[in-house]
């Protein structure tokens, strides 16, 4: 895996991939290197208009998929209209944002974050199992090591919100998800990446007290040991093609402390380790967006 690059990508022809928030950084870099490579990619985009307007800067065969992973209803239209799949990126997300609602009423970053993708996934199994060497990528944080899961109360409706414990909730969920899918599916490979320090947009949307916080007490340390989006994006590349990926790791940079680097294998909590965690968050998936997965 030392120091692997884009140019180590094997031929993608004839593959078709999914990936979620496809219009801006991570997600679009995704989509730019797997079309360039051969592959089909399906850009799943909240907003068509500017998925159109990201699918022009694509050379290869792209195609927008509106995908609004806050609305369980749009979540179910997008599976309906995918025919082929050999690859799931679960790339797109929020963090830090206010408090807010999703259309089905969760909090909107362990709503979209993980419950959204998590309905992708279960819809979109039978069609990924079709494919051999399916594989399903679920994007965590280096943040979900400051993440607990409250399973009594996950969509902050009895306790005071924190925007930034929101966000570290949703992304231990990815990786618990992540590894109880490759747990439960045999033959769909389900691999967890995180970017590290990458600059991208996703701070846009931060709650403004925890932007500036953040911003006051890292701006510098930001722009030390920050990367740029075409490096942030290789261990979701990595994990999305490499033959020597395997089921139920996790890829993040190899660099210092994780934050960049070329891809290597990631350290994850005790608390992302926790089986018993990963299965009671399956059901309460279940549970919530009344979707269950369709496994032998």
């Amino acid at each position: 895996m030392s120091r692997w690059t884009e140019a180590d990508i094997p031929d993608q022809t004839g593959r078709t991939v999914l990936v979620t928030g496809a219009n801006s950084g991570l997600g679009l870099r995704t989509a730019q290197v797997l079309a360039a490579k051969g592959a089909h990619v399906l850009m799943g985009c909240r907003s068509v208009q500017r998925g159109e307007a990201a699918r022009r800067s694509v050379r290869g065969s792209a195609e927008v998929l509106e995908l609004d992973l806050a609305d369980l209803s749009s979540v179910r239209a997008a599976a309906e209209s995918v025919r082929e799949l050999d690859v799931l990126v679960n790339n797109a997300g929020i963090m830090a944002v206010p408090l807010g609602r999703t259309a089905d009423g969760f909090e909107r970053q362990f709503g979209t974050n993980h419950l959204g993708h998590a309905a992708l996934t279960f819809l979109l199994l039978p069609t990924l199992r079709r494919s051999p060497g399916a594989r399903v990528v679920t994007v965590s944080s280096l943040m979900h090591q400051y993440g607990r899961m409250n399973f009594d109360d996950p969509n902050w409706e009895r306790r005071s919100y924190s925007a930034r414990s929101a966000y570290s909730q949703s992304k231990l969920a990815n990786l618990l998800f992540a590894r109880e899918l490759e747990r439960r599916s045999p033959d769909v490979t389900s691999i967890a990446a995180h970017p590290g320090m990458t600059a991208t947009d996703l701070a846009n949307n931060m709650a403004d007290a925890h932007r500036s916080a953040v911003m006051r007490a890292g701006g510098k340390l930001f722009g030390l040991f920050s990367q740029s989006v075409e490096m942030g994006t290789l261990p979701q590349l990595y994990a999305a093609t490499s033959p020597e990926a395997h089921g139920g790791a996790y890829y993040g940079p190899g660099g210092f402390n994780g934050l960049r680097g070329h891809p290597s294998t990631a350290g994850m909590t005790a608390a992302a380790r926790d089986d018993l965690a990963a299965n009671r968050l399956w059901e309460l998936t279940i549970k919530l967006t009344g979707i269950a997965p369709d496994l032998p």
